[in-house]
């Protein structure tokens, strides 16, 4: 069994998880940081630290550090941390660039948490940890090939590939947002224009949203937003649509479409067992789930003539990437 040998100081000090060891799991998202602590083989989380994430890219690490010390001036006997973040992490745990935490460039987050506390840690993107928890413990248990998106302000991912959540070459593997889908459609927070995310996404719901509203419909949708189409957010579609808006029911028609030509390329290019949908966006609208599973067979290359891909709910919410950086600090700990 390999263990974990620390880079700090220039200690060569062996370690190995102990029985009752816990391993802390951080995830950080565009406006908040969520820790926990578990032991980093189930998904029971015992401990939980909530912050907000910094606006200023230079006070970034010091967000996260300070969840990190919060949880281990309260949780007994850590034995490793995970970091999440979302954006391009590489193998050494250096975050490179983020385009939902602009600014940030360059950040070793690994380095910087073994730096400040004299535990193992380890950093990844935070898709990859969601994947790495639906495979394990979720929706994807058992599928040696399969697709996690998790929906939010942007969109993330993982790709289980011969039951392995690929990392890719430099670590950056795993970013289906930005295919480029439509080169004249919306702007993308990566700056780019016509990436899936910006149509498949929450920021990419409210822009279906303002695109109705252009068209001279959506007026509940713009009362829901105080009658300014910059303001709109996804939630506002959601109540329209729980109200039985029509308007609001081709927003989501249009946001299910964009969502199963993005999963048509995906299956198409690897074709996986199981496509999980997760994030905030996966419950935002009774059927929603099944709108896209309709227009799957359409999007794809081939589709009358393959076996049906399921497209299943997550079975883990807005802490599945707290815990799959928890369980990626114990694979850490005891492989390296």
């Amino acid at each position: 069994m390999k263990v974990w040998r620390s880079r700090v100081g220039g200690s060569d000090t062996a370690t190995a998880p102990r029985p009752g060891s816990h391993f802390i799991g951080v995830d950080v998202g565009g406006t908040k940081i969520l820790g926990i602590a578990t032991d980093g083989v189930t998904a029971t989380i015992e401990y939980r630290e909530l912050a907000a994430t910094p606006k200023d890219p230079a006070k970034f690490a010091d967000g996260i550090l300070a969840v990190v010390g919060g949880l281990l001036d309260t949780v007994p006997d850590v034995a490793g941390v995970g970091v999440g973040v979302p954006g391009l992490v590489d193998h050494a745990g250096v975050l490179h660039y983020g385009p939902n935490v602009q600014g940030v460039l360059g950040l070793d987050i690994a380095g910087e948490l073994m730096r400040r506390f004299p535990v193992p840690a380890v950093a990844e993107n935070d898709g990859y940890l969601t994947a790495l928890t639906e495979h394990r413990l979720g929706a994807a248990r058992g599928h040696d090939h399969a697709i996690v998106i998790t929906q939010g302000t942007g969109i993330g991912g993982g790709l289980i590939v011969g039951g392995q959540v690929l990392r890719g070459a430099n670590g950056f593997a795993g970013e289906p947002g930005h295919m480029l889908i439509n080169r004249f459609g919306h702007l993308c927070a990566c700056g780019r224009t016509g990436c899936w995310e910006a149509v498949a996404s929450g920021a990419g719901l409210a822009n279906l949203a303002r695109d109705v509203i252009a068209e001279g419909k959506g007026e509940a949708i713009l009362a829901a937003a105080g009658g300014d189409p910059g303001l709109i957010r996804g939630e506002h579609v959601s109540a329209a649509y729980s109200d039985d808006d029509p308007d609001a029911v081709e927003v989501l028609e249009r946001f299910s479409w964009w969502i199963a030509q993005g999963i048509g390329s995906l299956i198409a290019l690897l074709d996986p067992s199981i496509v999980v949908l997760g994030g905030g966006l996966s419950a935002i609208a009774e059927g929603f789930i099944d709108g896209v599973s309709r227009q799957i067979t359409e999007t794809v290359v081939g589709g009358d003539h393959r076996p049906v891909v399921p497209i299943v709910a997550a079975d883990f919410g807005p802490e599945a990437g707290a815990v799959g950086a928890a369980l990626r600090a114990r694979d850490f700990v005891i492989n390296g």
